[in-house]
């Protein structure tokens, strides 16, 4: 691999340019000053050129990877491949970037870090919704300390899809299918992104959609010191969902709505440098902040007090860039991905 300077940009290339690849990483390495978006894998529809002009097309992994400028690997696949085209990158020299899951095992991951350090190599993982805008206020309202001790967390992501799939690799009881393993390690990031390893975990999954192979809900209890329980919901036939984030402490509680609007921002073709990328509508989607009054009333918080922070991916990949180039710590321990795994697992 050619040397580089500690300034020079990051030179990536994507595995795959389905919605992943259009949507959550193209924008923001075209967009960061850090990286050089060079190439991309199409084993038979050549479609990202018409989006960034100049983007060499490979037909295979292989041939990626054996391009000697790439320096960093998108290993945006189906979930089943994600341990097998790691492997290959980190072999190959290249850093990776490894959406969720980064495997589907506690065993592939070890081996996956194990390699990486032995290759000298940054092994990343892609949880985007650690910079989503409602997390962002959620964050923001428990590390304030205005709720007390915590006693009670609920984290939900519910949609009603009662259809299957049509990309059968979702559907068809492969390693990595199902809920649990899409919606799963975004909820669970987030739990331990502000909570920490839990002592004991309880699981329940259950497959209800008409001809499901695989778990399309499940709900996971996590238990953690002073009593603290921590419940994580999803569920594929969920046709009026609740607040996404319910938090209750000795003085008072949160409810926020998923607001985050980033996701239907970039399938419009808003960009992440947009003044209003990731900014949620203030009007109708504040959370409910109650705090308890010793006097026996309860005292509700404004709207404006609750203004989320806009969201932006492109906070992940400004760590990327820094892990990579300056040996900066990056945010997703190696660690928590392992509790992460266990759990799913």
């Amino acid at each position: 691999m050619t040397p580089t300077s500690s300034d020079s940009p990051i030179v990536t290339g994507l595995l795959a340019y389905g919605m992943s690849g259009k949507l959550f990483h193209a924008p923001f390495l075209a967009l960061h000053a850090g990286f050089e978006l060079r190439a991309v894998v199409e084993r038979h529809e050549q479609r990202m050129a018409a989006d960034y002009p100049g983007i060499v097309s490979y037909p295979s992994t292989e041939a990626l990877l054996a391009d000697p400028a790439i320096e960093l690997v998108v290993v945006n696949t189906p979930n089943d491949t994600h341990y097998d085209l790691t492997r290959q990158a980190l072999l190959a020299g290249k850093h990776v970037l490894v959406e969720k899951p980064v495997a589907t095992t506690v065993a592939q991951w070890h081996e996956l870090t194990a390699l990486a350090r032995q290759q000298g190599r940054q092994l990343l993982a892609y949880q985007n919704r650690r910079w989503d805008t409602d997390f962002s206020a959620v964050r923001r309202v428990v590390e304030s300390g205005q709720l007390g001790r915590l006693i009670e967390v609920h984290f939900r992501y519910d949609r009603y899809r009662p259809a299957l799939h049509t990309k059968v690799f979702k559907e068809d009881g492969r390693p990595g299918s199902g809920l649990l393993f899409d919606l799963g390690p975004h909820l669970l990031d987030q739990a331990i992104s502000l909570f920490g390893k839990p002592l004991s975990f309880e699981k329940t999954v259950g497959s209800y959609r008409y001809g499901s192979q695989v778990p399309d809900h499940f709900t996971i209890q996590l238990r953690y010191p002073q009593g603290l329980n921590v419940w994580l919901t999803a569920g594929l036939l969920v046709a009026d969902p609740g607040p996404a984030f319910v938090l209750h402490g000795t003085l008072g509680s949160y409810k926020k709505d998923r607001t985050d609007p980033q996701e239907a921002q970039l399938l419009a073709g808003i960009k992440p440098d947009n003044p209003a990328y990731g900014r949620e509508r203030v009007a109708d989607q504040p959370g409910r902040l109650v705090l308890a009054d010793p006097s026996g009333h309860n005292r509700v918080l404004p709207p404006v007090a609750d203004v989320a922070e806009p969201g932006n991916y492109l906070g992940l990949f400004e760590a990327v860039y820094e892990a990579i180039r300056h040996g900066q710590p990056y945010p997703i321990t190696d660690e928590e991905l392992a509790w992460q795994l266990e759990i799913l697992e």
